[in-house]
């Protein structure tokens, strides 16, 4: 009897242990167990993980354009999407942007911290596109649809210069650094697991001929980080693409970056399987805005503009490096706290207002951080509107007013459509454009697509001239546009700033 069960037992486990997962999982390599206690700290092998082999969902342009609004994935980086004096910036960024626009839809930014899980999140659905700096790969293309690329690029092996450096001529300098890919065999090279930078190094491996030790990094570790460890000497050798390189390179002077692995390579946007037509507009959209000069301004501002890059780093009002939005985030911070909001919603109004500048004075005579205009400082107490702990502090009076003012709209996203409004374009055209809706038989009290919809018609004489109308002509654009520039740089600042 004991022989027949473990006999039985030895079969199943034999079974067991046969068996396959039907999903594809990404290639694993060896991963160096073998490396300092400060790489261990810092740099852990990634575990395995899925990915979707295909899409979870069913949604494409004329979904999207039900639903009026583009989602897209991109990642956190010094030229795809960061925080800088308070203003979201990125390559990436500003073309989503200009994109949108051409489709006639909002756009949302959800930033994917760890970029193994790109693709998974897009065959979610989470996304309709990954608008990232990614190159076109066989491996890539069995999980999404590629749109057109919009640049080429080589990889480039980033290595540290030798420490004197500066007291080394040219050749010295040149004797100590891989100029050869040949002599890869063997080194370290850190890259993170998913990118196109792993599968460049195993195809070289081949063919080469020899091993490249390929240590693997977590999907939440930027390239930008990778080089300034670089730079560090924590790890000796990292890839980036050209660009990307070439701008950290004017930050960390003592990194090379000469020496190429790959030859150049497509870089595009990601789409499912299932959204051909979503991916042939944007293919048009590339095509015409490619002609344009804003194409090639946005690239120079983002990947040859050394100087802006300089200066981002280094601030400690980039999100990149010190995460403050402004000189004032403790003031504001104050302030905020006093009018019941989240700081960055008030910081977001202020940058919209006058930039974080003290002295900014509008044509029509608003002036300081929150532009208050003479008769609203006067009213509200103000002694000098250049300071910025007095005009602040009579701005939040004049917001605790218009809270309790709005107090009867009874959703509170949009009552505070109702405050920012009032705030901009004065409480009584606001009231105004509620009679015009109640009028048209719209709902008075929600700002989206009812009370918005008429201001933006208080710049037309039919509605201007209505007698529910006490106030006037408005230009309707402004108040709809602040309301939507503060809550989009609001919600682009809790992505990256504590709360």
């Amino acid at each position: 009897m004991g022989k027949r069960f473990i006999t039985l037992l030895i079969f199943i486990l034999v079974l067991w242990g046969c068996q396959r997962d039907e999903q594809p999982r990404v290639e694993q390599p060896k991963v160096d167990t073998t490396s300092t206690s400060v790489e261990k700290a810092s740099l852990k092998p990634t575990r395995p993980f899925r990915i979707i082999a295909e899409p979870q969902v069913n949604i494409d342009l004329p979904e999207i354009r039900k639903r009026g609004r583009l989602i897209a994935l991109t990642g956190y980086s010094a030229t795809s999407y960061f925080i800088y004096k308070g203003e979201p910036m990125g390559f990436e960024y500003e073309l989503l942007q200009h994109l949108a626009r051409d489709l006639k839809l909002d756009l949302d930014i959800v930033v994917v911290r760890n970029l193994d899980e790109i693709f998974n999140l897009l065959n979610e659905g989470k996304g309709d596109l990954v608008a990232y700096s990614m190159t076109i790969t066989k491996e890539r293309k069995k999980y999404v649809d590629f749109t057109d690329h919009h640049t080429i690029i080589r990889q480039v092996l980033v290595q540290r210069k030798p420490d004197n450096w500066r007291q080394m001529k040219q050749h010295e300098i040149e004797r100590k650094l891989i100029r050869n890919v040949t002599e890869l065999i063997g080194k370290k090279i850190y890259v993170r697991k998913g990118s196109s930078y792993y599968h460049r190094l195993v195809h070289l491996s081949d063919e080469i001929g020899g091993d490249i030790d390929i240590v693997e990094v977590p999907g939440d570790v930027s390239t930008e980080e990778l080089i300034g460890r670089v730079s560090r000497g924590e790890i000796d050798y990292t890839v980036a693409d050209e660009n990307v390189a070439q701008i950290n390179a004017v930050y960390y002077q003592n990194i090379d970056i000469k020496t190429p692995i790959s030859l150049g390579q497509r870089i595009a946007w990601a789409v499912r399987k299932n959204s051909p037509q979503l991916k042939h507009a944007i293919n048009v959209w590339l095509k015409h805005i490619k002609r344009e000069p804003t194409f090639n301004i946005l690239y120079s501002k983002y990947h040859l503009n050394k100087r802006f890059y300089r200066q981002r780093v280094k601030s400690e009002f980039s999100s990149l490096k010190g995460g403050k939005i402004s000189p004032y985030d403790d003031l504001i911070k104050k302030y905020a706290k006093e009018l019941g909001w989240d700081w960055r919603l008030l910081a977001s109004q202020i940058y919209q207002e006058s930039q974080f500048d003290p002295q900014a004075r509008s044509w029509a005579g608003a002036r300081g951080l929150m532009q208050l205009m003479p008769a609203t400082a006067k009213h509200f107490g103000a002694q000098d509107v250049h300071d910025p702990h007095d005009n602040i502090a009579t701005a939040v009076r004049y917001l605790k007013w218009l809270t309790e003012y709005w107090k009867f709209i009874p959703d509170s996203t949009q009552r505070m459509k109702f405050i920012l409004a009032s705030y901009n374009v004065g409480q009584g055209h606001v009231e105004d454009a509620r009679n015009l809706a109640r009028k048209y038989g719209k709902d008075p009290d929600k700002w989206d697509g009812n009370v918005e919809e008429f201001i933006l018609k208080k710049s037309h004489r039919k509605y201007f001239n209505d007698e529910v109308v006490h106030y006037g002509y408005c230009r309707g654009e402004e108040p709809v546009n602040y309301v939507r520039e503060i809550l989009e740089r609001y919600e682009a600042y809790k992505k990256f700033i504590k709360g």
